[in-house]
């Protein structure tokens, strides 16, 4: 073919130009905002000066943005969506008080949902080598530092007759704990596990801004982070060398085993305030993690100097305490005696040495603010050493020259309480002087006057800023982070290489370094980059093998048994308040239409008042029906008191919810919406304006409830695995079953109106049997074909014998280990379908006394159920784990 001439080459296409891929790190230099000027930018590793443009991204960025490539850097966006899934998806929430829900009988305005999901920001905080060297050693010496504080206060307490330290601020701190003078814990280790918050200053340097010495929370949210941030971001994470956190958990735990008197054979427990504390959810994550039980001062008993866990199968030694508990609630019989989140006892068994309590109790007292000028002082006479981490400079006004020397320029501080709240000391939140008004400030150091021990003026900061990914651009906010130091038991600390960053909800110039997730912050991973290797130690689950299920022995705490054997109950009790309140309601409404005789409303009164659907101050159905009626509607909503249909939902979704993890996030949906839904239903109908109650729509509501609660007795039963936790439910629901079907039968025969046309229908109708007995009996409106239903058909799931004997089979093999015991209890239990059928029919007083008796049975078997598997006062202790 001959040569194309030039005239031709414009029948030819244009070859495509080669398209090229845009540049991560020019798209996020684009995108970034400006930092305010003043502050230092983790994204630029500079401080911005006015007039002078914004550097570009410091090393660390370059080498993180570059990593995920253009594909990684417009994938931000997803990956934000991702994160917020995952959060999700795992149940990650933090509690809030003034959210959580209201307690059984509460008004349900006094509060909102229980948990705010963990607001969890995309990118990392990164940190290099270097200055994570300095950092480490700078918490590891302050470390040091405290815990011989610690030994020489509650020691010799040459810190304080040498003024180091001053004696009116130490000993008038509320968590100075007197009773732990003289205490010597094992191999002198106080404190275990610290925290620190830091951040970094304009001047390029990290300095301390506050440390947590009693019960430091984060760790559980650390691992949280890690484990969603990596996962979006596993190219960078890789490629950096980021350091993993498994090997100092796993130290640590070995450490606080080897403190301990038992050694190896240790049980550690973490103690929790229970599913209302803020921090809840971590505590759980971190207790799973670390393949500890978690437990609530309910779950332990002090027995001899020594603790124990309760358990259905007796008391389990508990070695090693690992506390989320603050000083003063740890011990009701030495400290706060309304304190229901500790354990009577528990100084004492620290004091003998028989359990290590990390942190020892006594060490709150060490996170005043009116203490960090004292240090460098104590850090010279304890350690010989000057301190190499610096602190935000802080000055007590207890110091009567500080005060006067200051006081002129009291705008120039933040105000912050020196002493935590109690009955001798009063705390509040930190106080920026400069936003006060001349007024207020005046106020402010009138206050301060009378009270000088109580402040403490602290210097203003500008904290550090860190990058968050929001709406397409990084924009730069206020940061603290946490870290975390770890004793290894010699004198030494390990500092974990990583981290809890909290970033400021928002872009504001006013944001300081007190940032609190509470109000409203946000949280980030950590990076700690590392210039040697990444070790590879992991404590997530492992695949189990069969000889990992041999000898498997899965501990029930009492705490949980006793939470499942409630459950059952207000299931059922619950589920017979709504029914019988529909059938007493409907009868109401019949007799004062004229379709139901009046000698009813005497009946329906007694089964109203006898199972709590009306106060005692309602009137009388018989002299009142209308006033009657109205009385049992308003009774309805959970405020009303403890027996009312809206109150046992609510005690029903409590147990349900001390229980989330035992139950299907369905299970927990369910009782929660079946709860809320009954409460705002019945509020609509009953706040509806216009004359009366329309009484068609409650009814409604109560057979809606009736319905929803058939489906969690369903997923009791069909989806619950069948352990001990799971007999004591539904020991827990028979019972309840038992005494509610005894009194209303024995009720309505004592009003004589059991063989009545409308008392006939009330009762098959509490029993929810009407239509078992209209398929074998028809129209038959006698006593013996109803007595044999009710009392006698053992196939029948609501007859008493039937009850009876799935409740004496299922107590036997709850109590399995103990027969003896068992059978005696189990002979005293009823054996309805051994009462003669004729003698029960006929019309003397053999059946109602056989009802009472049972119900009065069924009472007494909750008690020595209580006594001996809850409560541990009954029987032979039986201590599995010494």
């Amino acid at each position: 073919m001959s040569e194309l001439t030039p005239s031709q080459w414009s029948l030819l296409p244009d070859e495509p130009e080669e398209v090229l891929a845009p540049d991560p790190l020019a798209l996020a230099a684009s995108a970034a905002l400006r930092s305010r000027d003043g502050h230092f930018y983790e994204l630029t590793g500079q401080v911005n000066q006015p007039g002078e443009p914004q550097g570009g991204l410091t090393e660390r960025w370059r080498r993180f943005f570059a990593a995920g490539g253009a594909a990684g850097w417009q994938e931000l966006s997803a990956k934000a969506l991702r994160v917020q899934r995952r959060v999700l998806e795992d149940g990650a929430s933090y509690n809030v008080h003034s959210d959580a829900p209201p307690l059984p009988g509460q008004d349900e305005r006094e509060g909102a949902p229980l948990a705010r999901h963990w607001p969890l920001e995309l990118l990392p905080m990164l940190i290099e080598p270097d200055e994570w060297r300095h950092i480490e050693a700078g918490i590891a010496q302050r470390s040091r530092l405290l815990n011989a504080v610690m030994a020489d206060t509650y020691g010799e307490r040459k810190l304080l007759s040498e003024g180091l330290l001053p004696a009116s601020l130490v000993l008038a701190h509320p968590q100075y704990l007197r009773g732990m003078h003289g205490a010597k814990p094992a191999a002198g280790v106080h404190l275990h596990v610290l925290a620190f918050d830091l951040t970094r200053c304009a001047d390029g340097h990290w300095w301390v801004v506050g440390q947590r010495t009693q019960a430091a929370s984060g760790l559980g949210y650390v691992l949280e982070n890690r484990l969603i941030v990596a996962q979006q971001f596993p190219e960078a994470f890789r490629q950096m060398a980021v350091q993993r956190l498994a090997a100092s958990y796993r130290d640590f735990i070995q450490t606080l085993t080897q403190l301990s008197p038992a050694g190896e054979r240790s049980r550690v427990a973490l103690l929790t305030p229970g599913p209302r504390n803020e921090t809840y959810f971590e505590q759980a994550f971190l207790a799973r993690y670390l393949g500890i039980t978690l437990v609530e001062g309910a779950d332990l008993t002090v027995r001899a100097d020594k603790v124990y866990l309760k358990t259905l199968a007796g008391l389990e030694r508990v070695h090693v305490l690992l506390r989320r508990v603050d000083d003063t609630w740890l011990d009701p019989l030495e400290l706060r005696p309304d304190s229901i989140l500790g354990v009577p006892g528990l100084l004492q068994a620290a004091r003998a040495g028989e359990v290590v309590i990390a942190n020892a109790p006594g060490a709150g007292w060490l996170e005043s603010p009116g203490l960090s000028a004292f240090w460098p002082g104590v850090a010279e006479s304890l350690l010989g050493e000057d301190l190499t981490l610096p602190a935000i400079q802080s000055w007590w006004c207890g110091e009567d020259s500080a005060w006067r020397r200051l006081r002129p320029r009291l705008a120039e501080f933040v105000v912050v309480p020196t002493f935590s709240a109690s009955s001798t000391t009063r705390s509040f939140s930190p106080i920026v002087a400069a936003e006060l008004t001349d007024e207020q400030l005046w106020e402010l150091a009138e206050r301060i006057d009378a009270d000088p021990t109580a402040y403490t003026l602290q210097a203003r900061v500008k904290p550090t800023k860190q990058p968050v990914w929001t709406r397409g651009a990084l924009e730069p906010r206020v940061a603290v982070l946490r870290v975390f130091a770890m004793t290894d038991g010699q004198g030494g600390w390990k500092v974990l290489p990583g981290g809890l960053a909290r970033v400021a909800p928002k872009r504001d110039p006013l944001a300081d370094a007190w940032l609190s997730i509470q109000r409203g912050s946000l949280s980030a991973d950590t990076w700690v980059m590392t210039d040697g290797e990444v070790d590879p130690t992991t404590l997530l689950a492992q695949p189990l093998q069969a000889a990992d299920l041999r000898d498997v022995h899965w501990t029930v705490t009492s705490r949980a048994a006793e939470n499942l054997f409630w459950l059952g109950r207000y299931t059922e009790r619950a589920e017979n308040s709504a029914r019988l309140a529909r059938h007493v309601i409907e009868a109401s409404v019949m007799v004062q239409r004229g379709a139901m005789p009046p000698p009813m409303l005497p009946l329906l009164d007694a089964l109203a008042r006898r199972h709590g659907l009306v106060g005692a101050k309602a009137p009388a159905a018989e002299d009142d029906p209308r006033g009657f009626e109205r009385a049992i509607l308003t009774a309805l909503l959970p405020a009303s008191g403890e027996t009312s249909v809206g109150w046992n939902l609510r005690a029903l979704q409590s147990c349900a919810q001390a229980l989330r993890e035992r139950l299907s996030p369905e299970a927990w949906r369910l009782i929660h919406e079946t709860a809320a839904q009954f409460e705002q239903h019945l509020r609509a109908v009953l706040d509806r304006p216009g004359p009366g109650t329309p009484v068609t729509d409650v009814l409604n509501v109560l057979a809606r409830a009736d319905t929803h609660l058939a489906a969690i007795t369903g997923a009791q039963t069909d989806r619950m695995t069948r352990d001990d936790g799971w007999r004591l439910l539904s020991i827990g629901r028979q019972i309840e079953r038992l005494s509610f079907h005894a009194e209303v039968l024995a009720e309505t025969f004592e009003h004589g109106l059991a063989l009545t046309e409308d008392g006939f229908g009330l009762l098959l109708g509490v029993f929810d049997s009407t239509i078992t007995y209209r398929a074998q009996f028809q129209a038959r409106r006698e006593a013996p074909p109803l007595l044999h239903l009710l009392v006698h058909d053992t196939d029948n799931p609501r007859s008493l014998a039937w009850v009876a004997r799935t409740l004496r089979d299922r107590f036997a093999k709850l109590a399995r280990h103990d027969p003896g015991w068992a059978a005696d209890i189990a002979a005293e239990l009823p054996v309805p379908e051994a009462w003669p059928l004729a003698e029960l029919a006929a019309s003397g007083p053999a059946l109602v006394e056989h009802l009472t008796r049972a119900a009065a049975q069924a009472g007494e078997l909750s008690s020595l159920i209580s006594q001996r598997y809850f409560a541990h006062v009954l029987g032979a202790e039986q201590r599995v784990w010494q």
